[in-house]
């Protein structure tokens, strides 16, 4: 009699646990956890703030404000990685376990990027990289669970070539020494076919004195015939645009480089003229995402959107144009077969990810500086649009 009541009870007790439990594992399927991890501190902190804005916008914008898709409510969980490697590592790890993150979305960093790869891989769960650049990402690091709506360094490099490939034009890069500022080098060489690269210049990312530097860049150029340039490729601290104090003039050097965030742009103002290529500027694209993002962004925060703002709101709706197409269906394989090939609006107008390699296909701008007194920074005005047909991407995936 003891045994049988001992078994009744215990199959009570399972129910009645199973019915408690059953509430709890309803609540949390209605949700979509997605973990933000990117860097609210550290080196890009600036880079990592406008990009949890433009997310956070974007969502609100792609969902019409519901927060919601298929039924499913959108949570958003943000991790620092304080733009270290190992941090980020342990984070996105943690977010996928014990958080139970269903999608994960960054980082800020291309070094903290290439850390966060082997992990998506190892939980089989989705990494959508915005904004790191680094053509290794979506390159001979890859794997199948990493997309990304931000630009790589091919993407940059092509478009930034097509203001300064001429010939009789010399170029000297600046660069930071990592993976963002040497993989952006690579791919700007192998983008150039008329001009020529005589010097690559790579410094320290901390770097605050640019004096040495800059004059190993001069004493290669000075002595050129023909128009001669230093293309800068440089991320977060330091303001490398310092070398124009050292009089590059006196040797007919120019300075150009791509976009930047609107506070580095303040630098532009001493160079109009200046040429280049932008992955954004909220002034120059013209669709309703775009015409939304701006409008809200002047009336809550009383500035543009910038620059990493529009990658955030990118990434936010292509998240949710999977999920419409999935029902709000977050198992990994559907999501990666709905997304490969995928084609979505966002503030630059339509991407489309390559299902070679995942990367999202999409336009750039290039541009000329002009001197605006109504705004404290160089305004790039637009000289073209270079659409994504335009530019032959170098598929990089060796899998």
């Amino acid at each position: 009699m003891k045994r049988l009541f001992s078994a009744a009870a215990l199959i009570a007790a399972a129910t009645s646990a199973a019915l408690l439990a059953a509430p709890a594992a309803r609540a949390q399927a209605k949700e979509v956890r997605i973990a933000h991890v990117y860097s609210k501190t550290g080196p890009l902190e600036a880079y990592g703030k406008q990009t949890q804005t433009g997310l956070m916008l974007g969502f609100e914008y792609a969902t019409g404000g519901t927060m919601m898709v298929g039924g499913r409510k959108l949570l958003v969980i943000e991790k620092d990685d304080q733009g270290k490697p190992d941090v980020g590592k342990s984070l996105l790890q943690a977010a996928y376990t014990d958080d139970k993150a269903d999608i994960a979305v960054g980082p800020s960093s291309s070094g903290v990027a290439l850390a966060l790869l082997p992990v998506a891989e190892e939980n089989k769960k989705i990494l959508l990289v915005e904004p790191a650049v680094a053509d290794a990402i979506t390159g001979d690091k890859w794997n199948k669970y990493i997309f990304r709506t931000g630009r790589n360094s091919s993407q940059d490099a092509i478009s930034n070539a097509v203001a300064l490939d001429q010939p009789n034009v010399s170029i000297a890069t600046l660069a930071q020494d990592y993976a963002f500022g040497r993989d952006g080098v690579k791919a700007f060489k192998e983008s150039i076919r008329k001009a020529k690269v005589v010097h690559e210049e790579y410094l320290p990312t901390n770097t605050t004195d640019f004096t040495a530097g800059a004059q190993r860049l001069i004493d290669a150029l000075k002595d050129k015939q023909g128009r001669k340039v230093i293309w800068i490729v440089w991320a977060g601290a330091g303001n490398p645009f310092k070398i124009a104090d050292l009089d590059l003039k006196r040797h007919g050097i120019e300075i150009a480089t791509g976009g930047n965030i609107l506070p580095v742009m303040s630098n532009f103002k001493q160079f109009p003229g200046m040429e280049g290529a932008t992955y954004y500027y909220f002034a120059i694209p013209k669709n309703a995402a775009n015409n939304w993002l701006v409008t809200e962004h002047y009336k809550r925060f009383q500035s543009p959107p910038d620059f990493f703002t529009a990658g955030g709101m990118s990434a936010a709706m292509a998240i949710v144009e999977a999920l419409k197409k999935t029902n709000g269906d977050t198992g990994t394989n559907k999501l990666i077969s709905t997304m490969e090939g995928m084609s979505f609006d966002t503030p630059k107008g339509r991407m489309t990810f390559r299902k070679e390699d995942h990367q999202a296909m999409q336009s750039m701008y290039h541009f000329k500086i002009k001197v605006d007194p109504a705004f404290p920074w160089g305004v790039p005005e637009l000289v073209r649009e270079i659409k994504a047909e335009e530019m032959s991407v170098p598929i990089r995936n060796q899998r």
